[in-house]
């Protein structure tokens, strides 16, 4: 995949590219690469290890269970990565910041590139933080290494990005565009199994379709979310 200018360059360091491959056939997301909209790269560590056996882990100091990913190889598997002017390191951590709506769209309108970091084994080598300008996390748990995430912000990001989603205004619609959650969705037939689709949105009365999805989204964000519903009680305040 050639370097295109005009398209968000993202590119991966992982020792398994082959979790993140299935991007590029995903539905949207793998049309926006297909299309020039943006690109994917991976780059292994392991092919930048210096030893005989490529190797990239090895025992904490200190002692204690499992092994640590060396500094070396990822320093060196960065460095490689052409530089645009826009750029931003982000390093896939279950110790970083919870992953919001508003990251994603940051960093789909402010980047041209995403670097993402992803962790193996026990963990990594602490030197290894200082390449990055974010640490991220999708939520309070441990997996395996950080392809998951990252895979999940690559998706977050570019379906953000102009021209991989048909309809721009669906993306300003959705739940977590402005705290709240999205309102109910619903099409033909009027009635399956004994639910029906509300009333209200048969009347062709857009300006009741308006505040019934709004009350909709109130409702739904504080009996599923309160902590969001929360945060947006005190945005309307503080406007």
């Amino acid at each position: 995949m050639g370097l295109d200018a005009t398209a968000m360059r993202l590119d991966v360091v992982t020792l398994a590219p082959e979790a993140l491959k299935p991007l590029l056939d995903l539905g949207v997301i793998g049309r926006a690469f297909q299309s020039g909209i943006a690109e994917l790269h991976t780059h292994n560590p392991r092919d930048f290890a210096t030893d005989r056996y490529r190797k990239v882990d090895d025992e904490p100091y200190g002692g204690g269970a499992g092994m640590v990913l060396k500094p070396e190889p990822v320093f060196a598997a960065v460095e490689a990565i052409p530089v645009l002017p826009r750029r931003r390191v982000l390093l896939m951590s279950p110790q970083g910041a919870p992953l919001r709506q508003a990251d994603l769209r940051r960093w789909a309108g402010g980047y041209d590139q995403l670097v993402l970091l992803c962790g193996h084994y026990e963990g990594f080598d602490e030197r290894i933080r200082s390449l990055a300008d974010e640490e991220v996390s999708i939520g309070d748990f441990v997996l395996t290494g950080g392809e998951l995430p990252a895979a999940v912000v690559v998706n977050g990001v570019v379906r953000l990005l102009p021209g991989t989603v048909g309809t721009a205004a669906s993306l300003e619609e959705e739940s977590h565009s402005a705290l709240l959650l999205e309102h109910p969705h619903y099409t033909r037939p009027a009635e399956f199994r004994g639910m029906a689709v509300p009333e209200v949105l048969r009347s062709g009365d857009h300006g009741a379709v308006a505040r019934w999805r709004f009350e909709q989204q109130q409702q739904r964000t504080r009996e599923r979310r309160p902590d969001l519903f929360a945060r947006w009680q005190a945005q309307q305040e503080q406007q």
